[in-house]
């Protein structure tokens, strides 16, 4: 895994380089043509001698083709950091000009950085290796919020596992349905940990749980018997208290469009792995009124050590689709937010650990996941997550 990460950070860093020569190349060698085929270097003009100045020309025009395509090939296939929009617009404006310059200078910026920043972080796991910083004494429950599932190619953690496993954490995923209700989402997980327990042959996990996960992690500890099998639970961006966002969509959507939606939902997840979702469940689940109903039912256990963790999203241009679009009705009904919860439902517990970044980025519901895979400036994202798990390991977790 280390040496793939070593050979895309090194083939991108050159695609950078040649894009680089490409640029540079270009504008020396396309001013000497153009002065040339004028006179002012002391030969022939264009006019005068065509026989000279065309074939120079075609022989200019395909070397810097073939160091063009051979760098933007290299950091498209190896850059994380590009992202599909840059990609995207670099192909559609690719023979606009100025506007390809500008997309070319800013793809080299992205990716030197991005090389930076990565070779820095395998220098630092590296240094740190016999440490097992995140090594715990239970292995790592992690599960995921509503709307998504345990994929094995698209993990929905992002780069967060492979780096708590680089530094000695044993990892496991949920595997539930990607929308039900919390009471049935916790029965489903209180069932995994049987089987982590059984598998690792431990009495106890440690749970990380994102969104509507760390609800019904709660409800598999007070409602199903678990108190006794999770030292503790990690909840990030859980909306304890609820969202009121949620109740307004749902008191403005008509039923039979809510039911609409609810069938279209439950029939593509069903192809997805889901057994038996149900979208309306799930999304009542989350008001501020179902909250507060589940907050005086499902009560903590003095058993269980109780973190909470909740992130600010600066502004709706912060966050990526779809959060850009839900940030301003968010921040209109729950006030600061991530771009789906906001801060006040966040805080639950033992801990409460609250992520803000100075600027105009921010951090989303999808940034605290790595759904993204984005480097984001003033947080590392996976060395939260390492300093996190360390934190239990010290704890005895």
């Amino acid at each position: 895994m280390l040496i793939s990460m070593k050979r895309k950070l090194e083939i991108s860093r050159k695609g950078a380089n040649l894009l680089i020569i490409f640029l540079v190349s270009t504008f020396i060698l396309a001013s000497l043509y153009v002065l040339g085929c004028m006179g002012f270097l002391g030969l022939p003009t264009f006019k005068d001698f065509m026989p000279f100045w065309i074939p120079v020309g075609v022989v200019i025009f395909l070397v810097e083709l073939v160091i063009f395509w051979d760098g933007i090939i290299r950091i498209y296939l190896a850059s994380t950091q590009l992202g599909i929009t840059l990609r995207i617009l670099g192909a559609v404006f690719g023979l606009l000009i100025p506007v390809n310059i500008i997309l070319l200078i800013n793809m080299i910026c992205i990716v030197r950085r991005e090389y930076k920043f990565e070779s820095e972080k395998i220098k630092i796991n590296q240094a740190r290796e016999k440490e097992e910083l995140c090594k715990t004494k239970y292995p790592i429950l992690m599960l995921h919020g509503i709307f998504f599932r345990d994929f094995k190619h698209f993990n929905y953690w992002g780069r967060i596992p492979a780096e708590l496993e680089r530094n000695g954490a044993k990892i496991y995923y949920g595997n539930h349905e990607s929308a039900e209700s919390v009471q049935d989402g916790g029965r489903r997980i209180a069932e995994r940990i049987r089987e982590i327990c059984e598998k690792e042959g431990v009495d106890k996990v440690n749970i990380i749980a994102h969104s509507k996960g760390g609800l019904e992690s709660r409800w598999a500890i007070s409602k199903e018997g678990m108190a006794d099998k999770v030292a503790c639970l990690v909840t990030i961006n859980t909306p304890h208290r609820g969202t009121r966002y949620a109740a307004h969509l749902l008191k403005k959507i008509p039923r039979k469009h809510q039911l609409s939606i609810a069938n279209i939902y439950n029939r593509i997840v069903l192809e997805l792995g889901d057994t038996t979702p149900d979208f309306l469940a799930a999304v009542n689940d989350l008001t501020v009124e179902a909250a507060e109903k589940f907050n005086e039912e499902v009560l903590d256990s003095p058993k269980v050590y109780y973190i909470s963790v909740g992130s600010k999203l600066n502004r709706r241009r912060g966050g990526r689709f779809p959060l850009n679009i839900t940030y301003p009705l968010v921040k209109h009904y729950d006030g600061i937010c991530d771009g789906l919860v906001g801060r006040e439902s966040f805080p639950w517990g033992d801990e409460f650990r609250y992520i803000c970044t100075k600027g105009r980025r921010g951090v989303s519901h999808g940034d605290m996941i790595d759904l993204n895979r984005e480097n984001i400036k003033g947080f590392d994202v996976r060395e939260f997550y390492v300093q996190l798990v360390n934190d239990l390991k010290k704890k005895g977790f």
